[in-house]
């Protein structure tokens, strides 16, 4: 039976796409039947979750647990199956994935980009149109700006 004693970010990085959680000494333990194992830092030393879809990106990390000499290795895959490490671990990650309202603001800014394309485009076909003396396709173009 594993569970999780502890889990404390050392430090929390966060980028556009991913919430980094760094982990250290004495800020990450587990119990293994009934045996509380500190977290050492000699393999994986990260969390990776993506910040929009808030999933753990890093599922083939392996990270060290010691007690005295005795050391054992869990893989990410391992840690994610247990509730109350993916429970933890959300909550520590909470305040940084996209909401919602940042989500609509990037959709909004690349509906305005893609509107300024669109008119570039017309402009440019305009222009050709102008070129070929093609009075149709000039007039339906126009229509559109």
């Amino acid at each position: 039976m594993i569970s999780v004693k502890m889990l404390k970010p050392y430090y929390i990085k966060a980028d556009d796409q991913f919430v980094r959680i760094i982990l250290a000494y004495q800020y990450f333990s587990v119990v293994i039947n009934k045996i509380v194992y500190q977290f050492i830092p000699i393999e994986g030393k990260e969390i990776r979750i993506n910040r929009r879809t808030r999933k753990v990106e890093n599922v083939g990390s392996r990270f060290a647990f010691q007690k005295g000499k005795e050391i054992i290795y869990l893989t990410m895959t391992e840690l994610i199956t247990l509730p109350d490490f993916l429970t933890q671990l959300h909550n520590i990650a909470k305040p940084y994935y996209n909401t919602g309202q940042e989500i609509n603001e990037v959709n909004a800014e690349n509906e305005l980009v893609m509107k300024e394309l669109e008119k570039k485009n017309i402009k440019r076909l305009i222009d050709k149109a102008l070129d070929e003396r093609d009075e149709k396709s000039f007039r339906e173009l126009v229509k559109l700006l």
